[in-house]
């Protein structure tokens, strides 16, 4: 079986900007700020979980994607700091599942909670 590495990107990765008290955002509203800012990230999940489906996969876990992402961004980036918030998981599953509704069956999908800003 073939491994498929990504190319990553080479530009610095800009962080959205925090919330500050007077503008707590909604975890909703930080996920789409920081997905205009790193729109990237959305694409090398979609291929690490196309990855997963050629291997045979029937189950994967967005977790296991966000751990592979980080290491291989870890790799390619020394020194550089960045961040993968484990609040958006949840947005980048239903974000995959709009453009690939055939990956249904793979992830387990809950209600959203929005309690913690």
């Amino acid at each position: 079986m073939t491994t498929m590495q990504l190319e990553l990107p080479m530009a610095p990765l800009r962080q959205p900007e925090p919330a500050g008290p007077d503008e707590a955002r909604s975890i909703q509203e930080r996920f789409e700020a920081f997905h205009e800012l790193n729109p990237w990230i959305l694409d090398h999940l979609e291929a690490l979980t196309a990855d997963c489906v050629t291997r045979g996969l029937s189950r994967v876990g967005i977790g296991m994607l966000f751990e592979v992402l980080r290491w291989q961004y870890g790799r390619a980036t020394l020194g550089e700091p960045w961040r993968l918030n484990n609040n958006f998981r949840s947005r980048y599953v239903r974000r995959m599942l709009e453009r690939h509704p055939e990956w249904v069956s793979l992830f387990e999908i809950r209600a959203l909670r929005e309690a913690i800003k």
